[in-house]
């Protein structure tokens, strides 16, 4: 039997090839299971704090749950103290994001949240966060309609608040 073993080489990765060829031919029945490959994810321009954004769950304009990605390019891009109406939840999923609280912005004291790391964010809180020196990809979800009020340290003479549409 000396020469059966070369076969035997032989049939376990053709065998293992074949049944990987009948997983990657199978189709989703669309009603049960929609996606988006990472290619396919709907990101938005870099805005001018250095961040982007790719809604891939409901309307931040409207009431009702949402789900959106939020990239912050690396280069010291901060978001400005501010705060939303509803509690957020997020999962850094790439990169090491620095979070802060209270209207005082100090990104030097930030705190590290590494890939992996879950934070709230609750509603009417004030907070501040960003990327230092990697990008840094986050899954941020909550309850819509998803506005920022921008909230001025508290040492400035005139204390101003102003609504804009959801922006980190």
């Amino acid at each position: 039997m000396p020469n059966a073993r070369p076969w035997r080489y032989l049939v376990a990765p053709l065998a293992l090839a074949g049944m990987l060829g009948f997983a990657c031919a199978a189709e989703l029945n669309p009603a049960a299971v929609t996606y988006k490959l990472p290619d396919q994810i709907p990101w938005g321009p870099v805005n001018p704090s250095g961040s982007q954004q790719a809604v891939v769950v409901g309307d931040l304009n409207k009431p009702g749950f949402y789900v959106v990605y939020n990239r912050w390019t690396k280069g010291n891009h901060f978001s400005r103290p501010h705060f939303h109406p509803n509690d957020r939840y997020i999962v850094v999923l790439q990169g090491t994001w620095w979070v802060g609280s209270g209207p005082k912005f100090d990104p030097d004291n930030a705190v590290a949240m590494p890939a992996g790391s879950f934070v709230t964010h609750y509603g009417k809180q004030v907070h501040w966060d960003g990327a230092k020196d990697e990008d840094t990809v986050l899954l941020i979800m909550g309850e819509g309609p998803a506005t920022s009020t921008r909230a001025e340290d508290k040492q400035t003479p005139a204390r101003q608040l102003y609504s804009t549409n959801f922006s980190p």
